[in-house]
């Protein structure tokens, strides 16, 4: 299954986001902490060219904080800074307007240099749906101005909103890209809930879950469904969690379907402790993500 999401105000979005670029000063990318690279949308790089850029890693909360601190490394690398916040507890997001101000130092002296009086700083929050963008709004203007909910496109329209008097916020819908040239991209962003559930597998997703989490968190596995061994085989982990969850149909036989949407929610909603999908230099590939003939019970 290839995963797939461009809805029609997407395109509108991109093109919005096109025209409005030239009141801009600071372009502020907002990614989820767990998958910091397949949340980030490569059509951004090419629409903002030029402009001075803070990434914001939100939902940090929920991500492995040794990984998180990697990303920073990796994006520190390449002349960006990234910050990792909670826009629903607001951890980190104070110094937003700060870090907005240091960016544009050089032009507001240049500014100055030529008569002309301070103002506030213009900044565009852009990321892709579901990644927090209206949570944060709310936080930075300690008031409710966007909608917000735990699914994707709850934002449909741009809006200005002021920040105290040093910084000007423009929001805008979240973005995906039409095509995702790496199937994992698709993966992690429907395991994060980036994409609608209503067009997703999920019991494909939570195959990759189990292999990637076996790979990488094993203990947090056995320890939230309390198994005491892993099989090697990802069907058979998920028997065992369906077993324990007591995810059964008539028969006696796993109800996969039940049993995939708990895993998934449940990674979701940090049961399992801090989890981060994706790593820097990632060698986790799709054919881990998959189901091979030997996993599949002859039974």
């Amino acid at each position: 299954m290839t995963i797939q999401w461009f809805p029609g105000h997407m395109a509108k979005a991109r093109r919005q986001v096109t025209e409005k670029l030239k009141l801009i000063d600071v372009v502020i990318e907002l990614l989820d902490a767990r998958l910091p690279v397949s949340s980030r949308n490569p059509m951004i790089d090419e629409i903002v060219e030029g402009k001075p850029r803070l990434i914001l890693l939100n939902k940090a909360d929920l991500a492995d904080e040794r990984v998180t601190q990697a990303w920073i490394r990796y994006f520190g690398e390449q002349g960006v800074r990234a910050v990792p916040i909670d826009a629903l507890s607001g951890k980190g997001v104070n110094a937003l307007p700060q870090e907005c101000q240091t960016l544009v130092q050089e032009m507001m002296e240049k500014r100055r240099a030529k008569g002309m009086q301070d103002r506030a700083v213009r900044a565009m929050i852009l990321g892709i749906p579901n990644v927090g963008k209206s949570s944060l709004m709310n936080r930075l203007a300690g008031r409710k101005v966007a909608q917000t909910g735990d699914r994707p496109a709850v934002t449909k329209a741009q809006q200005w909103v002021k920040v105290g008097k040093t910084l000007e916020l423009l929001d805008t819908p979240g973005i995906l890209w039409p095509k995702f040239e790496d199937p994992m991209v698709g993966l992690r962003l429907a395991a994060s809930g980036a994409i609608k559930d209503e067009i997703i597998d999920f019991q494909e997703i939570a195959i990759f879950l189990v292999a990637y989490l076996r790979l990488h968190y094993p203990d947090a596995l056995k320890e939230r469904y309390q198994l005491d061994e892993l099989p090697d085989n990802k069907i058979e982990i998920l028997d065992a969690i369906g077993r324990r969850r007591g995810s059964i149909i008539s028969g006696g036989d796993i109800d996969y379907d039940k049993v995939a949407e708990l895993l998934i929610r449940e990674v979701r909603g940090g049961k399992l402790g801090r989890i981060s999908l994706e790593r820097p230099n990632d060698t986790f590939t799709v054919e881990m993500a998959r189901i091979s003939l030997d996993e599949i019970s002859p039974y």
